[in-house]
């Protein structure tokens, strides 16, 4: 059998019941420009234990299929992230508490 795949990433989003979606960055040079492009891929893994948070820096293995898309399994969590979990709406109603509207004048042709 041959050797299972161990990669890391950063974990983009845990709210799936013990599935996280891990993105992983690489860097490859392109073949005719030589230009160093950075390519992402999102990687579905197992989390048993909903341990992990987004921003987390993990270390995910290839396993065996346990769903549809999911052939990825958390190990461990190499670090902890920083994210701010704020809901977009609450962000929108600060901004609209804070501008002002200006009033309409009259009269004007």
């Amino acid at each position: 059998m041959g050797q299972q795949r161990v990669i890391q990433g950063t974990v983009v989003s845990n709210k799936m019941d013990k599935t996280v979606v891990v993105t992983v960055e690489r860097r490859k040079k392109h073949r005719l420009y030589h230009k160093v492009m950075s390519l992402t891929q999102r990687y579905k893994a197992h989390d048993e234990s909903n341990a992990c948070q987004l921003g987390d820096l993990v270390r995910i293995v290839e396993c065996r299929p346990m769903s549809k898309e999911k052939r990825w399994r958390v190990i461990e969590v190499l670090t902890r992230g920083d994210v701010a979990d704020i809901a977009p709406e609450t962000i929108g109603r600060d901004i609209e508490k804070t501008a002002q509207v200006a009033p309409k004048a009259e009269g004007q042709a």
